[in-house]
């Protein structure tokens, strides 16, 4: 895959990884006044590779569908796509590249100073590794 922009730019397809409803609700409207003109959101449900999953499969699919739900609450012709895999950041590149995306958004998640932690790695490796634009959404609260 060409890394090069489309000729729509930096929002032509975004990919929007998200996680739950509230999550993926807040973040296509963290998205929404940049108007872009394609949206797939990603779901990475979190396979344990040897160990148990942190949720079952099921469950993670029925949350997949709820955020998709909420995305296109906001963008109604937003595509969707579900990932399966332990490295959730690799799981986003693999899903951009597959989608052909001119960029990724993302919301950082807050919460706890854990949370925080967990969600700044991800957001670390997100900006670091990326071979393509990862545009950082504001939050509402503004942290």
């Amino acid at each position: 895959m060409s890394s090069e922009p489309t000729d729509e730019g930096l929002l032509g397809h975004v990919v929007l990884p998200v996680a739950t409803e509230d999550d993926a609700l807040a973040t296509a409207k963290a998205l929404e006044p940049y108007e872009p003109s394609s949206v797939t959101a990603l779901h990475v449900v979190e396979k344990g590779g040897g160990v148990p999953d942190k949720t079952p499969v099921e469950q993670s699919e029925e949350l997949a569908e709820e955020a998709y739900a909420a995305v296109r609450s906001v963008f109604p012709n937003a595509s969707e796509h579900t990932a399966y895999g332990r490295d959730v950041v690799a799981k986003i590149f693999e899903a951009a590249d597959e989608v052909d995306a001119s960029a990724i958004a993302y919301r950082s998640r807050g919460g706890n100073r854990v949370m925080q932690f967990l969600s700044g790695d991800i957001s670390l490796k997100l900006v670091t590794n990326a071979d393509r634009p990862v545009i950082a959404l504001p939050r509402e609260d503004g942290t």
